[in-house]
């Protein structure tokens, strides 16, 4: 079955017999053309499904009113709630949004941001997926002055705006929490140290044990390269089941890994938090359905999206804005019943 042909101005122009031109400026509802005939060209092109033809437009102007996103994964809830900030500000300004994901991958990282400088987006946001460590693939946005804005996951070594939290600080008062509620032997389930949000939350855990005087035991330290809930689920049976001196408490650096890990850990007969106190990170949805309510860290991405989207399109319109910036957002903490022991 052939593909039907696009209606386009002229087919309307034919048919209601007056020139293109007309029917274009109606279209556009340009003050030279009178309300009869606007009215006409809108009716018949909506009768016959006219569309504009957005490609051709933006060729002739040399603007999309585009950018587009880079992200690990979109089901995750604080990636959603970024990707909501992003459109919020874009919206706003009339502009669309293309949003691509890594899973984590390099190579689809790589691949995403080929697809998306060749649709000719005018700015980009990009979380970094856990398994990059080069970032070469970002070099000819910034030499044609597409503005880059990474946020939450950064690279180090590229010269562009950030978008973070204070992930350092996060992770020291989440341990800190951990044993004022009577903790000594607290586990860490973090992500791969290159990437900075987990290398961070691990040196504000360790900062913690070293400020309390209590030791680091590398055995209790996790790496996990996807942090799902299967991962979850595997880090908790080293912890409470291979372990001979399991923990008695767990900051885990995002609520999946820390769910699956309540989870097994009642399975196991292991009381929460009387045995074992959890504290998760980015409080997502679940983290109140799990029983007992998981404890947590609010990671504000909402604001952290619109922040990452205001910089892309502000440095777009005005090339004379700084370029290269670090924003930094506070965190705070959400103590739920996962790891109160200490009653108020």
């Amino acid at each position: 079955m052939s593909k039907k042909r696009e209606v386009t101005i002229y087919d309307i122009a034919k048919e209601l017999k007056v020139s293109p031109s007309t029917v274009s400026r109606a279209l556009k509802d340009h003050h030279s053309i009178g309300k009869k005939t606007k009215k006409a060209v809108l009716k018949l092109a909506e009768e016959r499904g006219y569309q504009p033809n957005v490609i051709a437009a933006s060729l002739r102007s040399n603007r999309t009113n585009t950018i587009g996103i880079i992200t690990p994964w979109i089901n995750r809830p604080f990636i959603s709630s970024l990707i909501s900030g992003v459109e919020m500000t874009a919206n706003k300004m009339s502009y669309n949004v293309i949003i691509s994901q890594s899973h984590d991958s390099y190579e689809n990282e790589v691949a995403n941001a080929k697809a998306l400088y060749g649709s000719r987006i005018e700015g980009l946001i990009v979380s970094l997926a856990m398994e990059s460590t080069q970032y070469d693939h970002f070099e000819k946005f910034l030499k044609k002055s597409i503005p880059v804005v990474f946020v939450d996951r950064v690279p180090e070594d590229v010269n562009t705006t950030k978008v973070v939290i204070n992930n350092f600080e996060a992770g020291f008062k989440a341990t800190e929490h951990l044993i004022e509620q009577g903790c000594k032997r607290i586990a860490h389930v973090g992500g791969v140290r290159h990437r900075n949000v987990y290398k961070e939350r691990l040196d504000g855990y360790i900062a913690a044990l070293h400020r309390h005087g209590l030791e680091v035991d590398d055995e209790l330290i996790v790496e996990s390269d996807r942090l799902s809930s299967e991962e979850g689920f595997r880090i908790a049976e080293y912890l409470l089941t291979n372990l001979p001196n399991r923990p008695d408490g767990v900051f885990s650096a995002n609520d999946t890994a820390a769910v699956s890990l309540i989870k097994y850990a009642k399975s196991a007969g292991v009381k929460i938090p009387e045995d074992l106190a959890v504290i998760g990170f980015n409080n997502d949805p679940i983290s109140t359905i799990i029983d007992p309510a998981l404890s947590t860290v609010v990671h504000p991405a909402i604001e952290m999206g619109k922040l990452a989207a205001a910089q892309v399109l502000s440095n777009e319109e005005q090339t004379d804005l700084v370029k290269s910036q670090t924003i930094m957002l506070d965190t705070e903490l959400i103590i739920r019943e996962s790891s109160r022991r200490i009653k108020s």
